[in-house]
C-alpha cells in the first residue's frame, strides 16, 4: 500500500507527518533545524526523518524560504526544493496554493505560488470539515487566522506582507517569540515595570513555567543557551523585570508568566475580534484551533463564548498521541492527505 510523507520546511522547525493511503497518520514528528544557519541543518533533519520512514510520495510545503541565509524568497524557494528533490525518493510534489500539488521544476519557476503557503494548505483541508469558522494556527513562532465560509478559504491576504497588514498572520508564537515583543509594560506585583528590550527570555519560557508547555515541547534553543528546567525559565523571566530569580519566591514569577501569557492572549483574541466583526459577529462561525500554541485558542474561545473545535478532530490515527502530534504538524499533515486526495 503506497505511503505519503508531508513535509513543512520552516525557518526553525521541520516537521512531517507520514500517511498511509486511507489517510491515517502512522506517526509525526517535529524537530528543531535552524535553518538560519546553514542548509545542513535540514538536510540532517530530513535524514533523520528518512532513516525510520518510508513513503512513494513526498508533499512539501514551506515557510523556511524566509530563512536570512537566503539573499531573496526566491533564492530560498529555489534553493530548498533542489535540495528535497535531492534527498527524497520516489514522487516529490510542491504545495502551490491555487495550483496545487506541483513537480519540481514547476516549484522553481512558479516560486511565488510556493512561498509561504503552509497555512493554505492548511486552511483548505479544515474548510473541507467545517464551512464556517475562524482557523487559528498558533505555533512556535507565528499565528494565521484565517476566515472559512461556506466551505472555502476567505482571506484578505496570500503574500506574507498583504496578511501581515490585514490581522491574517502575526509574528506571535508559544516558543521562540521574545518576551520583549509581547509586552514593553508589564505589572510586577504592584508595580508597573518596563519590560527589557533584550532577548533574555521566550513565550516557552512563559508556558513552560505554568505548566502549558510540556518541557519536551519547548522546541527550540533557550535565550541564554542553559536548561528548561522550571528554575531556569523563572530565572529567564526574571531578567526582563531587572531581578534575579532568588528575589522573589518561584511563585511570584508564575504570576509574572501569566500576566505575559495575558498579553499574547489579547493580541490574539483582538485580531480574531476584528475578523468576527467583518461579519457582524456572527455566531455561524466556529473557533477552530492547531499548532502548539492550541490551548490558546481554546481559552480564546471560551472568552468569546464561541464553539471551539481542534483539528485534532479531523485526524485519524491509532491513538491520542499521534493525533495531537499531527496537529501540531497540521501543515505538514494537510500536504500529505492532499497529495493523497489527488491520487
Amino acid at each position: 500500500m503506497s505511503t505519503y510523507i508531508g513535509w513543512d520546511v520552516g525557518g526553525a522547525h521541520l516537521k512531517a507527518v507520514w500517511l498511509n493511503r486511507n489517510g491515517k497518520v502512522l506517526a509525526a514528528k517535529q524537530i528543531y533545524c535552524p535553518l538560519w544557519q546553514g542548509l545542513e541543518y535540514l538536510e540532517t533533519a530530513v535524514q533523520e526523518i528518512m532513516a525510520s520512514w518510508r513513503a512513494d510520495c513526498h508533499a512539501v510545503t514551506m515557510t523556511g524560504e524566509l530563512a536570512d541565509i537566503f539573499v531573496s524568497r526566491q533564492q530560498g524557494v529555489s534553493q530548498i526544493v533542489v535540495l528535497l528533490s535531492n534527498l527524497l525518493q520516489g514522487d516529490v510534489r510542491y504545495y502551490a496554493g491555487k495550483l496545487g500539488l506541483i513537480a519540481t521544476n514547476d516549484a522553481i519557476a512558479s516560486w511565488t505560488e510556493v512561498a509561504s503557503m503552509n497555512w493554505l494548505a492548511s486552511v483548505q483541508l479544515t474548510a473541507a470539515h467545517i464551512s464556517n469558522a475562524i482557523f487559528v494556527d498558533i505555533g512556535s513562532t507565528t499565528t494565521d487566522i484565517v476566515l472559512i465560509r461556506d466551505g472555502a478559504p476567505s482571506m484578505q491576504g496570500l503574500t506574507d506582507a498583504a496578511r501581515m497588514q490585514c490581522d491574517e498572520l502575526i509574528y506571535t508564537g508559544v516558543v521562540r517569540t521574545p518576551l520583549m515583543a509581547v509586552a514593553q509594560r508589564i505589572m510586577v506585583g504592584d508595580a508597573l515595570s518596563h519590560v527589557a528590550a533584550e532577548y533574555f527570555a521566550t513565550t516557552a519560557d512563559v508556558y513552560t513555567l505554568i505548566g502549558d508547555l510540556a518541557v519536551e515541547d519547548y522546541s527550540g534553543a533557550t535565550a541564554d543557551g542553559a536548561d528548561k528546567s522550571m528554575p531556569s525559565c523563572a530565572r529567564r523571566i526574571a531578567r526582563m523585570v531587572g531581578y534575579d530569580f532568588n528575589d522573589v519566591a518561584i511563585d511570584d514569577w508564575k504570576k509574572l508568566a501569566l500576566e505575559f501569557k495575558q498579553h499574547q492572549l489579547d493580541q490574539i483574541k483582538t485580531a480574531i475580534q476584528r475578523h468576527l466583526a467583518m461579519f457582524n459577529n456572527s455566531h455561524e462561525f466556529h473557533i477552530v484551533g492547531a499548532g502548539a500554541g492550541s490551548f490558546l485558542v481554546q481559552t480564546i474561545a471560551q472568552q468569546l463564548q464561541r464553539p471551539y473545535q481542534t483539528v485534532q478532530e479531523f485526524i485519524a490515527a491509532d491513538n491520542a498521541e499521534i493525533s495531537k502530534k499531527a496537529a501540531v504538524c497540521f501543515p505538514a499533515y494537510a500536504a500529505g492527505f492532499l497529495a493523497l486526495s489527488a491520487d
